[in-house]
């Protein structure tokens, strides 16, 4: 009888003992943290702590020299029944628009022109870049000289075609267009060059399909370019909102020769006083330290619910 081999039992698989890698404290990492500590220590020291600081002066009263005086919710109180704070969020408002949406339509128009040329295209973009980078006080003396009642530029072309002059920086209505000129001016380029760089982000095989369809210049910037370009709208619509809404430069420098009233009134009938030109009249010509800050908070507020509705609007279209 056949004795059958033995079966040979394999040996028993061990698991690897997991080895044990000893916990790096701080210590080990202080290089690092130290490489991008200037960050968060300038941040702490000129953005953390003065904001904090400023929520705690709105509920006080304090001139900035003497001793500072409970006030609670008082001036917040009083911000709420300010005519003269809601006159400038008008202001603030009608100037922002008389900007943006120009601003956004001459951006646009000028990527598409930037994105098809074909020679000198870098030089197109440092050329409409440069108002962006120029000093704001500059451009607003020179926009001064430009809408000037008897030798500005505009007002001798208005003559040259027939009308009348116009008194630009001494109206109300004159003095926000020409506020809004200025803004206009400022960030067309700088948005513009924005676009120019979403556009390049669409691909080119949609618009080729789009004229293998027969579309039209018209039907292919509103079927295939303005869809694609819906995030870098909304990424410039509300980076546009928090800068007009902030806007203090433009008008300060433009109109502080026109009014005797004060350095930050806005021109004449404060026609020209935006929301944080009247920050600085109620903080550094009245010495309301506190109040100051209110005013503050609230520019915030108003900033913030604006970015939330343009941000809403331009979503609900997208889904639409």
């Amino acid at each position: 009888m056949a004795t059958l081999p033995a079966v040979e039992t394999p040996p028993a698989v061990v698991a690897p003992t997991p080895v044990v890698q000893p916990r790096k404290g701080l210590r080990a990492y202080w290089h690092l943290y130290a490489a991008i500590s200037p960050f968060y220590l300038l941040f702490l020291c000129f953005g953390l702590i003065p904001v904090g600081f400023s929520l705690y002066l709105s509920f006080h009263r304090w001139d900035g020299l003497g001793s500072m005086e409970w006030a609670g919710l008082s001036q917040y109180r009083y911000l709420l029944g300010d005519s003269q704070f809601w006159s400038s969020i008008g202001t603030t408002i009608v100037i922002w628009a008389l900007a943006t949406f120009p601003m956004i339509f001459l951006a646009m128009v000028t990527a598409v022109l930037l994105n098809s040329a074909v020679r000198f295209r870098t030089l197109y973009r440092v050329a409409y870049f440069l108002p962006n980078v120029t000093s704001v006080v500059a451009i607003a003396i020179v926009f001064g000289s430009v809408f000037s009642t008897n030798f500005g530029l505009v007002n001798a072309f208005l003559q040259g075609v027939g009308f009348d002059q116009i008194a630009w920086l001494n109206t109300p209505w004159g003095i926000r267009i020409a506020v809004a000129t200025l803004m206009t001016w400022q960030w067309t380029g700088y948005n513009a060059i924005i676009f120019l760089a979403g556009l390049q982000t669409v691909p080119g095989e949609l618009y080729e399909a789009a004229r293998m369809d027969g579309a039209g210049p018209v039907q292919t910037f509103f079927r295939i370019t303005l869809p694609m370009m819906r995030p870098v709208l909304l990424f410039v619509l509300v980076v546009s909102t928090v800068t007009g809404l902030q806007s203090f430069s433009e008008p300060q420098v433009l109109l502080q020769n026109t009014s005797n009233d004060s350095t930050f009134s806005g021109g004449p009938g404060h026609a020209g006083r935006t929301m944080v030109l009247y920050f600085f009249q109620q903080t550094f010509d009245n010495n309301d330290f506190g109040y100051g800050a209110a005013v503050a908070w609230g520019i915030f507020l108003v900033v913030v619910l604006f970015s939330i509705i343009n941000w809403r609007l331009v979503q609900r279209r997208g889904e639409d």
